[in-house]
């Protein structure tokens, strides 16, 4: 007679996708508003996109439980940062910040895949990926305009919601550029 154990495990994946392109001078970043766990949907309007500084955005994924944690983190290392300097954070040195952050807890990381998104000093879009444990690029800038870069999003949700369980319900579109920051909403499949 064999012995089962549970398996368990202190992170859940709560499902979702998120994107972000950058353009020459701005940046659109994207993220489904469905949370799952397992074949569960536990909330169709759940939003992964969390704004840090004034023309910085970051997108998430994974355990949102440790997404949260880690915004928390970022929000307090930002305000200490205002009060010391008296300017916001810029989107560069706050995809470093990040990648510090994650790295500093790579041996019990905070389960969560990340994409930051914003305007560097000289009003250009930029775009840094990350995995769990803070190492991250800075993606190149595409050709496309904004309202095409816009389109290619939605087409690309579109098309994600079709064959990923996890992906669904509305698409959440931040659009950062020199007039600010504009959201949008597109329907996804509720299925």
């Amino acid at each position: 007679m064999t012995k089962e154990h549970a398996i368990w495990s202190p992170y859940d994946n709560n499902g979702g996708s998120c994107v972000a392109v950058a353009g020459s001078d701005y940046c659109v970043i994207a993220a489904d508003t469905r949370m799952s766990s397992g074949y569960n949907i536990l909330t169709r309007d759940y939003s992964k996109i969390s704004h840090l500084a004034e023309k910085c955005v970051m997108a998430s994924s994974g355990f949102q439980a440790n997404v949260k944690a880690l915004q928390k983190v970022l929000s307090a290392r930002h305000l200490t940062y205002q009060h010391q300097h008296n300017k916001q954070m810029s989107c560069p040195a706050m995809a470093q910040l990040l990648s510090n952050t994650l790295y500093y807890k790579r041996f019990f990381p905070y389960y969560s895949f990340n994409v930051l998104g914003g305007l560097d000093s000289e009003g250009k879009g930029c775009v840094f990926t990350y995995d769990a444990v803070g190492s991250y690029e800075r993606d190149v800038v595409t050709p496309l305009s904004e309202s095409e870069a816009v389109d290619l999003v939605k087409t690309v949700f579109a098309s994600a919601s079709e064959g990923d369980i996890y992906t669904g319900d509305r698409v959440e579109i931040v659009i950062l550029n020199a007039s600010g920051i504009h959201r949008e909403f597109m329907e996804l499949r509720k299925d």
